[in-house]
């Protein structure tokens, strides 16, 4: 896990801004669920054989004999928050955004720290195919505004309870007879659940899954259909994709459409965001039948995939420092401190009484516009001296004057 200092915090809350912006266009809301949750919540909502419930959870007793977990992920928080609340789509679609930590119990990687950050959002109560390309749709919107300039946007279909279980078995017979080449997690996965195989990273695995059957080949008359219509819709939006049909996501839950977006600058992690639909989670998890959709992008993978322009990364420019020369300079100083930010302008004063040039070099770091100087010569005066660092420019005026100048506003509004 990690600290976040300035400036890259100030890069964070930009990105996190841009976040939200995008998913309150699309009429998404905010949700915040606990980083706490009982460890079945998981284990129904992700699969008891997937790799995080496995082997990469956060997991603790508590009092009362609970097991509790750090959430890995926040699909199956929001679906529990849903469902407890009876609202699962029940009058038209909800539609939820997240942001905020996650925590897995793997080694740590490029982008990903046992503590990761999540943007991510939810569309519960509709399966029309429109919300699948509507998901997408935003995904790439986030990720242009957010600067990733390049991605790769993979799409598949991975069935439903009706057409999958079919493909398992044809999946299970092939890799069977291929079972010596595969790495130790994936014969495991041979009885637990043979479609993770496909997403095994393992060059041998990944050597002898190239030539293992597609899905596309098995899937149902209506996946068929809502397949070929969500790619109907994101060609309506000329959203650029390629069909992987040997892409599956490491979740149970998901049904039919799933997606993944890489970028190529991030080396062999390349994964920057991903989702698809889940149809079944949330009667899995209680609640009556609800169709759904949703991703997740990973906020560190977004910024070291952006190409960040140059200063982003830099304090923010403008704003006002305040030099005072004396205790009753700062005295009214701080005064004016308190007014300037209030008045929604960036501000900051020397606490340290020092001299007039330390302070001048205080102001160049806060990257201040603007310097108001005032010492025991300018007190006499009731006066201010305002120096423009941009310009070089330098002028006194009366200080009761100082709030309206800096502020760009007529005394008393």
């Amino acid at each position: 896990m990690g600290d976040i200092f300035p400036p890259e915090s100030g890069a964070w809350r930009r990105l996190e801004y841009r976040a939200a912006a995008a998913a309150g266009s699309y009429g998404f809301e905010e949700i915040r669920t606990p980083l706490l949750e009982p460890v079945e919540l998981f284990a129904r909502g992700l699969g008891e054989s997937s790799d995080i419930v496995q082997k990469e959870m956060f997991v603790f007793d508590a009092a009362g004999g609970k097991r509790l977990a750090l959430r890995p992920e926040g699909t199956a928080g929001v679906v529990r928050a849903c469902v407890e609340k009876k609202n699962c789509g029940k009058a038209g679609p909800l539609k939820y955004y997240y942001l905020g930590p996650m925590f897995r119990r793997e080694r740590p990687q490029a982008g990903r720290r046992r503590q990761f950050h999540q943007f991510g959002t939810e569309t519960l109560g509709t399966p029309h195919p429109a919300a699948d390309a509507e998901t997408v749709d935003l995904l790439t919107f986030f990720l242009s505004s957010a600067g990733v300039a390049e991605y790769d946007l993979a799409l598949n279909s991975v069935g439903c309870r009706e057409c999958r279980p079919a493909f398992q078995r044809a999946l299970a017979s092939f890799f069977r007879q291929r079972s010596d080449a595969l790495c130790p997690h994936c014969r495991r996965r041979l009885t637990l659940n043979v479609l993770r195989i496909l997403d095994c990273k393992n060059p041998s695995c990944r050597k002898e899954a190239s030539g293992a059957p597609l899905i596309t080949e098995h899937l149902c008359a209506g996946c068929q259909t809502h397949f070929s219509r969500v790619r109907n819709f994101l060609d309506l939006l000329a959203i650029p994709c390629r069909l992987e049909p040997r892409l599956v996501r490491g979740l149970d839950y998901y049904t039919r459409t799933v997606f993944e977006a890489f970028s190529p600058a991030l080396g062999a992690q390349d994964a920057v965001a991903a989702g698809g639909r889940y149809d079944n989670l949330v009667e899995s998890l209680g609640g009556e039948p609800s169709p759904a959709v949703g991703f997740s992008a990973g906020l560190e993978r977004v910024l070291l995939a952006a190409s960040l322009p140059p200063g982003y990364l830099s304090p923010p420019e403008g704003g006002v420092y305040l030099a005072s020369l004396g205790d009753e300079a700062f005295r009214q100083n701080f005064i004016l401190l308190s007014a300037l930010r209030r008045a929604g302008i960036r501000a900051e004063i020397d606490f340290a009484g020092r001299s007039l040039k330390a302070q001048m070099r205080s102001a160049d770091r806060f990257s201040a516009r603007r310097v108001v100087i005032r010492g025991e010569d300018e007190i006499g005066r009731k006066a201010v001296r305002i120096k423009d660092l941009e310009t070089g420019d330098e002028e006194e005026i009366p200080a009761a004057g100082a709030l309206s100048v800096l502020t760009g506003k007529p005394a008393g509004k």
